[in-house]
């Protein structure tokens, strides 16, 4: 990766933290984005849930519990330098993971709500072929009406995007503009709208997450 040098933003230089396999022994890497005013500590409550062994979790502590600091759908220079902070440092994580022997097909990226829309838009300016990349209740950043000049093959990485009908932060226009971008980068794309949801994480999600890291696992 390496796309973002010399990058000095809030989330540089924060904690991050470790849950599962440790990195030598594992078979693979879940990278796991924590939302708004949340925790790198409680994304990784996950973990327990998900309860596929041979992952390493790992969960980057956003400045101040927030990537960037108004609406997704505002225009993104707004929300800078937080969200080129962020996008620099999951790709920072995602380049030591390289470096450690892993190919990009073992890594997994997991985000919730605005954890959801920056690993969305990490995985868009960055495509290649992912081990999965799980998308719930998020979308691409930005306002209606961006132009999405993504450039790249996900080479068939299954995408999951789960989301309620009725979210109050994630319209479904989003939703279903995300996929349709992912789609034309050729990944695999499973979108789920889930009735009168709230801005949650559902079990359906949680048993599509283990079901896809278990079959990769098991290649």
């Amino acid at each position: 990766m390496n796309n973002y040098k010399n990058i000095n933003g809030p989330h540089q230089n924060h904690p991050v933290l470790q849950a599962g396999e440790s990195i030598e022994k594992a078979k693979a890497v879940m990278l796991m984005i924590h939302g708004r005013g949340a925790t790198a500590e409680s994304i990784l409550t996950l973990v327990a849930e998900i309860d596929v062994d041979g992952i390493a979790y790992l969960a980057p502590q956003a400045n101040s519990n927030t990537w960037y600091p108004y609406s997704f759908l505002s225009p993104i220079e707004i929300n800078e330098p937080g969200i080129t902070s962020g996008l620099a440092l999951i790709d920072s994580i995602i380049g030591n993971v390289l470096n450690k022997g892993f190919g990009s097909e073992q890594i997994f990226i997991l985000g919730f709500s605005q954890g959801a829309c920056l690993s969305l838009e990490y995985a868009a300016r960055n495509p290649v072929e992912f081990g999965g990349i799980f998308g719930l209740s998020g979308g691409l950043i930005g306002p209606p009406g961006t132009t999405r000049n993504y450039n790249g093959d996900f080479k068939g990485t299954k995408v999951f995007l789960g989301c309620s009908d009725i979210d109050p932060h994630i319209p479904i226009e989003k939703v279903e503009e995300t996929e349709e971008v992912f789609n034309s980068m050729n990944a695999k794309v499973t979108k789920r709208i889930y009735k009168e949801m709230g801005h949650t994480i559902n079990q359906d999600e949680i048993n599509f997450i283990k079901s896809l890291l278990k079959g990769k696992l098991q290649k």
